[in-house]
């Protein structure tokens, strides 16, 4: 790694540390120190988690498309998550364990997604014959399919669960629970460690089908199980803190900017730092700056829809 890539990565990595010791310190009255740690530490952790696995996600994402103006929220994985939520209150009410379990509504998120990344991004590839085209198509499809269901259900469900439901449709970090932080950290650490050979090799799928068969690499079978490992990764993230479906795009996209490099190990590792950097400094604002009770998620979206914006009017241009 050249020392210019070592320098951004330090400054990137110095802004997360120094931004993280400011949101848990910030503020804080001393004779209450332990109780406020105690809140802010679990939120500082899911904005880490998210971080690390929706930008990781989006940038290997991206490479497998080759088309760095897309995220994985196209898989169809924050629309399978709202109709999970909005189904189990439907069917079971608010005030059931299966709506106000943290454990519980993890365990049942990451179940589900799983099996839908598992059925859709796997067997479904195989049959396209590796046709990334064909899962973008299938994750557009289903997506529209689970807010089709969402919305009918919303429209036969009683008011109080609906007022109710309306807080865990959006990603917040208020309502984190460490409880699922653990079980979170080591499921990406296995879905990491099962394609640590994968990932490996991004640097030559990049180059596309026949440079890599050249060289090879069973394509199909990489990509597939990449695609897999994508839509798990989306998977855990959205299961502990909610949907946040623009911030892939905006990081993998800076640290393309910033980097300008084909090496992933040095993309990977600035899109996450700038994930974090984004989520601390976003959390800071929206807990200190403003009034109202906003989740840092809607910020995120209207950054990301303009972000993406001027992405499409640069590649026009282009």
């Amino acid at each position: 790694m050249n020392r210019r890539f070592r320098f951004g990565l330090a400054v990137l990595s110095l802004l997360a540390l120094a931004g993280a010791g400011l949101y848990l310190g910030a503020f804080v009255n001393p004779k209450f120190w332990a109780f406020t740690l105690s809140l802010r530490l679990p939120r500082l952790g899911g904005m880490v988690l998210a971080a690390f696995a929706v930008s990781a996600a989006s940038l290997v994402f991206q490479t497998l498309i080759r088309n760095t103006i897309v995220t994985p929220c196209l898989l169809g994985m924050n629309s399978l998550y709202v109709l999970i939520h909005t189904a189990v209150v439907f069917a079971a009410g608010a005030g059931s364990a299966f709506a106000t379990s943290p454990f519980v509504t993890f365990v049942l998120d990451i179940g589900l997604m799983g099996a839908v990344a598992g059925l859709v991004y796997y067997k479904l590839f195989k049959a396209t014959k590796g046709n990334v085209l064909y899962i973008l198509l299938i994750g557009t499809v289903l997506a529209t399919f689970f807010s089709s269901i969402q919305g009918t259900l919303i429209r036969l469900m009683d008011p109080n669960d609906y007022n109710a439901l309306l807080s865990s449709l959006v990603a917040s970090f208020t309502q984190v629970n460490a409880a699922v932080m653990l079980p979170g950290v080591g499921l990406l650490v296995l879905v990491a460690v099962w394609l640590r050979n994968d990932l490996a090799v991004l640097d030559v799928l990049a180059l596309g089908r026949e440079t890599a068969v050249n060289l090879g690499i069973e394509y199909e079978a990489v990509i597939r199980r990449l695609m897999v490992g994508v839509a798990l990764y989306v998977a855990v993230a959205t299961a502990v803190v909610g949907p946040l479906s623009f911030l892939g795009l905006i990081t993998a996209n800076i640290s393309r900017q910033i980097f300008k490099t084909y090496r992933h190990s040095v993309l990977i590792a600035g899109s996450v730092w700038g994930g974090i950097v984004i989520l601390i400094a976003g959390e800071f604002f929206v807990e200190h700056a403003v009034t109202y009770s906003v989740p840092v998620s809607v910020f995120v979206t209207i950054g990301g829809g303009l972000y993406f914006l001027y992405l499409i009017l640069k590649e026009g241009r282009a």
